[in-house]
């Protein structure tokens, strides 16, 4: 029994993780990828020569092992590839691969919200304070929900990425409230239930395909399978 005055803070924000929480990530970036090499064939043939949506992956992945000090940052390794493409197709045009890249993101952020989210966001707003709390580099705003919530942090803008501790010692600092008064919300067993907990926060597992907890890790306190579920 917890003795009085030693009762949890009242959770005051709620914060979602973005993607596969509020959407499923992979048609999108799927989708993206496409959209970008047909843009590369159309406008840049010589920059798309020899490649597809695989090859392009594995040059991401270099970047990723050349600069794993910048692994976080998913627009970082975009970018970055693409440069070497442009580059190696001997583009000089250091603009190219930018707009290359604007193709991708404008895509990226074209989002298909599950069903229940919208409706749980406008009907939390109204008693929690709501934030963001992302790997990935999704916009809040381009994705038509940036209104719905006070502030979003990015492992892009922290330089660490969930689990580690002090992305989320970012948001403590951004909400200004104890880390017992926020509860996390976000579909990945390591990166959102245990990374939260580990930082102080509450954490709510969002399992909608039915999939077993990992025995690696101590049980999540609750589980929703849709965003309906949270009160």
């Amino acid at each position: 029994m917890i003795a009085p005055g030693d009762e949890p803070p009242t959770p005051r924000v709620l914060c979602f993780d973005l993607d596969d929480t509020l959407w499923a990530v992979g048609p999108v970036i799927a989708a993206a990828e496409r959209l970008l090499l047909d843009w590369l064939r159309a406008h840049h043939p010589d920059v798309a020569r020899d490649h597809g949506t695989d090859s392009m992956r594995m040059l991401r992945a270099a970047v990723a092992r050349d600069f794993p000090e910048r692994a976080h940052d998913v627009s970082f390794l975009r970018r970055t590839a693409l440069e070497r493409q442009f580059a190696a197709a001997g583009h000089t045009d250091t603009h190219a691969a930018e707009r290359a890249f604007e193709v991708f993101y404008a895509a990226r952020n074209r989002v298909v919200f599950y069903p229940d989210v919208l409706p749980a966001l406008e009907r939390l707003r109204r008693r929690y304070r709501l934030f963001a709390l992302s790997n990935g580099n999704a916009d809040l705003h381009r994705c038509g929900i940036g209104g719905l919530f006070e502030g979003h942090v990015t492992a892009q803008a922290v330089g660490a990425a969930k689990p580690d501790a002090r992305i989320f010692g970012a948001l403590v600092r951004l909400t200004g409230v104890a880390a017992g008064a926020i509860v996390h919300v976000g579909d990945d067993p390591e990166a959102d239930v245990v990374g939260a907990r580990n930082a102080g926060l509450g954490a709510i597992w969002v399992n909608r395909a039915a999939r077993a907890w990992p025995a690696e890790f101590a049980g999540p306190t609750r589980i929703v399978t849709t965003l309906e579920q949270l009160d």
